[in-house]
């Protein structure tokens, strides 16, 4: 890792998401205030996405210039071969935050060399952060998580993600599918503060046909750092494309990749 470890990202990236929080929970106050546009179906976006974006942007390039960033609202920088890369989503949720829910987050998570190193998810309304990597131990709020003891799909409540990015007849036979197998179902509008409650215990497991990296790599190393299972988000250009999530123990991954497959 070139001139700065990844403990040092880590540390740093903990203080950083904490205060982009803070700046977003302030618009998140003031929401009635707010600019909102439409960025598509279902996808909205205000100045509080991207004030927040640019403040994260600009602590990393002052911080660690000589790593490359991926941000919903800016893009993707230059971005080499073996060069690590931080990718941020400043307000995942923007539905729930505009509409004055908690279900509402700031994720960031880091990838070198086409592994992701760590993560990390903070809701600023819950006061709830989630954080974990590669060599760092899964926790919330700095405390160890606890994983959930269910064995299949029928012993807890998995989170289920959807967006507009899938046709509806693509989706549902998937999700009957989880129903027929006794499960049950979970969503509130952040793909990356539900696949956190997967690696804190609160959830049975996570499917989503499609997501944006932006939105789930920060929470995708929070559930490996907790021992759980999840498929290779960053195959097949899963960076640039987005990818499916499935995520669970072993068994539930097992079962949810059935699921999913038919």
């Amino acid at each position: 890792m070139a001139n700065s470890t990844l403990a040092e990202r880590y540390a740093f990236a903990l203080t950083l998401i904490r205060d982009a929080g803070d700046l977003a929970h302030g618009y998140f106050r003031q929401r009635d205030s707010l600019t909102i546009k439409s960025k598509g179906a279902q996808d909205m976006a205000s100045e509080a996405d991207l004030n927040t974006e640019l403040l994260i942007k600009e602590r990393l390039a002052t911080g660690f210039p000589e790593d490359a960033f991926f941000g919903e609202e800016t893009g993707i920088s230059t971005y080499a071969p073996g060069q690590g890369i931080w990718v941020v989503d400043p307000i995942d949720g923007t539905q729930p935050f505009i509409s004055g829910l908690s279900s509402w987050c700031v994720s960031i998570a880091f990838v070198q060399d086409n592994e992701l190193k760590f993560g990390m998810v903070y809701a600023p309304a819950r006061d709830e952060l989630f954080a974990g990597g590669v060599d760092f131990a899964a926790t919330l709020n700095g405390r160890p998580v606890e994983r959930h003891p269910g064995r299949s799909v029928r012993e807890g409540i998995c989170g289920v993600g959807y967006s507009p990015r899938v046709k509806p007849d693509e989706f549902l036979p998937m999700f009957g599918r989880l129903l027929h197998a006794g499960g049950m179902f979970y969503r509130e509008g952040s793909g990356a503060l539900t696949l956190c409650y997967v690696a804190s215990g609160r959830l049975l497991g996570y499917i989503e046909p499609h997501i944006n990296s932006y939105d789930c790599l920060g929470a995708i190393a929070v559930i490996r750092a907790a021992g759980l299972k999840t498929n290779d988000f960053l195959a097949d250009d899963g960076l640039n494309k987005g990818n499916r999530v499935i995520a669970g123990n072993d068994a539930v991954y097992a079962a949810l990749l059935e699921i999913y497959g038919g």
